[in-house]
């Protein structure tokens, strides 16, 4: 059922997925899952987190594989959707693909508007002092067509060729969609009674000119309105571990990090279990969703952002990753990513909206967002 190959390197499964399975990679190891013995739903996250244990005893199944939605409120009709897969590859190594060709779209309309973004930033802001709310996550959508089928297994692989650092992911939706893409940020990993977790929060564009690139890092860094933004999201953890955590360790200061478009501040957090039976989807249903991707206070930032945003997120910027019988895990934020529906396909892209917030360094945040996806399709001449 599991067949773990350390021989393998990691990417060459990335080579070996195709639609329907589930992917989930990083330059150090790789896990494909394939088949499915068992399909677990529910709405309500921690209620699925309680089915998992008893569904992989019954099915002698090692772990389970999947998504749970953004929405994770009362009131959602989302479900958190998880597999438990028929088999299970594991690997070890450097990636060795190389990026392949993908067909150029013959459609693409941003939802919203890049104009009517601005303007809902500009609303963001507003509705912040009025509802007492410390921060809220915008999103945007590029909607591609495409003549033929969108070949999801050359996507998932460009994402990983591209994205040697992230975490590349590929999950089967309800209704035959497939999510899939690249992201830096880490939710949580349960090792043993070591947890730990890798908030993102705070952005600034790469460039091609290293003198103005490092000029962008050092504005990230000593960005009033970025720490602002950053020390949201760690209080936020750091108080939602607190109740799971015998100790917690939280540097002082965030550290600057890079991915190929974007500059981060990030915290590492590292927390020892009290209960050793807490598993991986157990805190991922817990933290879910973080102020990085939501805002703070959850619900009113979450009110805010399903007034203002022109689509339902449905599965972008939830959480996508795994959980075995013996609670270890890893889940990641479902961010930097597509959903694939046969000849079409949305990206997402979004940003954390403070008092201090403008709308036309939100937008081009997004923009800068999107390259993730656009360069590991070789679309960034043709969109």
């Amino acid at each position: 059922m599991s067949s773990p190959d350390p021989a393998t390197p990691a990417l060459d499964l990335a080579a070996r997925y195709q639609r329907g399975d589930f992917l989930f990679t990083t330059a150090q190891r790789a896990l494909l899952a394939q088949g499915t013995l068992r399909t677990v739903t529910d709405t309500d996250p921690r209620q699925l987190a309680a089915a998992i244990p008893g569904v992989l005893a019954s099915t002698g199944a090692p772990l389970a594989v999947g998504v749970l939605p953004f929405d994770t409120g009362p009131d959602t009709k989302v479900p958190g959707h998880l597999v438990v897969p028929r088999t299970v590859h594991r690997s070890e190594g450097a990636p060795l693909l190389t990026r392949e060709v993908l067909p150029a779209p013959v459609g693409v309309r941003a939802v919203p508007s890049p104009a009517q973004h601005m303007a809902s930033v500009q609303a963001a802001v507003h509705a912040l002092g009025e509802r007492d709310l410390r921060k809220a996550v915008l999103a945007r959508a590029l909607d591609l067509e495409f003549a033929s089928p969108v070949p999801a297994e050359r996507v998932v692989r460009n994402l990983a060729v591209g994205n040697p650092r992230h975490f590349t992911y590929a999950a089967e939706l309800p209704g035959g969609r497939t999510l899939v893409g690249a992201t830096p940020e880490l939710l949580l990993r349960r090792t043993g009674r070591t947890v730990f977790s890798s908030p993102h929060a705070g952005s600034m564009p790469r460039s091609a000119d290293p003198a103005t690139d490092r000029a962008n890092g050092e504005a990230l860094r000593t960005s009033r309105k970025d720490q602002l933004e950053h020390a949201v999201v760690i209080d936020y953890l750091v108080e939602a571990l607190r109740p799971f955590c015998r100790t917690l360790e939280v540097p002082a200061e965030p550290e600057l990090v890079t991915t190929p478009a974007i500059w981060h501040l990030r915290t590492p957090i590292t927390g020892e279990l009290a209960d050793p039976d807490v598993t991986a989807l157990d805190l991922a249903a817990a933290l879910h969703p973080t102020p990085a991707i939501c805002g703070t206070p959850t619900e009113g930032a979450r009110e805010l952002v399903q007034e203002l945003e022109p689509f339902d997120r449905d599965y972008y910027a939830g959480a996508v990753g795994w959980v075995d019988a013996a609670g270890d895990g890893e889940w990641a934020v479902a961010i930097r990513c597509a959903e694939i529906a046969s000849t079409s396909m949305r990206l997402y892209a979004g940003g954390g909206i403070v008092a201090a917030s403008e709308p036309q360094v939100e937008l081009d945040e997004t923009t800068a967002k999107f390259r993730t996806l656009l360069a590991a399709m070789g679309l960034e001449d043709s969109v």
